[in-house]
């Protein structure tokens, strides 16, 4: 999931060139890659001319709009104990936001814990989204870090990176908005 964030994060300050291992560190290790223990030397370089994100995002007000209006989607990507309001490991309050799909992003890998197929997620994805433009959607978990690997899910069935709800559900639980759980 660190992965997947960090990839969002490299894409959204316009860099093209970022690929994440399918299957992590493990894969990796599997395929031979050169890994090491030791602690490496960071050389200083100059900050990024970056002021903004260049991937989209939403704040909290855009989803309190979004989740009102059929013209858009926001998605909801942790399991369902935790969307449902039975469970809540990290947060103060357990639920979800009102009008959320629950669409965990576990779903986007198979049993063996590698990402399922482009066109396989590309079929999914499309009749969850179906002909809403990805600016509509905006997707978000629990603190914006599992968001981002169903960003990269889509992104690897070549559907359009929609937002990001950088806030999630920790933001949206702090802040007297309305919430639901599963009844």
């Amino acid at each position: 999931n660190a992965a997947a964030r960090f990839w969002w994060m490299l894409k959204a300050i316009e860099h093209e060139k970022v690929q994440v291992l399918n299957g992590g560190l493990q894969e990796a290790i599997t395929l031979g890659f050169p890994t090491s223990s030791e602690v490496e030397k960071i050389e200083t370089v100059e900050k990024y001319p970056l002021s903004e994100w260049k991937l989209a995002t939403a704040n909290i007000d855009a989803v309190e709009q979004a989740r009102n209006n059929d013209q858009n989607i926001v998605i909801d990507v942790r399991d369902k104990n935790r969307f449902d309001g039975i469970t809540e490991p990290l947060d103060l309050i357990a639920g979800h936001i009102p009008g959320a799909l629950n669409v965990p992003f576990s779903e986007n890998l198979n049993e063996d814990g590698f990402y399922k197929s482009a066109e396989d997620l590309k079929q999914k994805y499309s009749e969850i989204i179906g002909d809403k433009n990805p600016e509509n959607v905006i997707v978000h978990c629990g603190s914006g870090v599992t968001a981002c690997h169903t960003l990269l899910a889509l992104d690897y069935a070549g559907i359009k990176i929609p937002k990001l709800y950088v806030g999630s559900w920790s933001e949206w639980s702090r802040n007297d908005r309305e919430m639901a759980k599963k009844k």
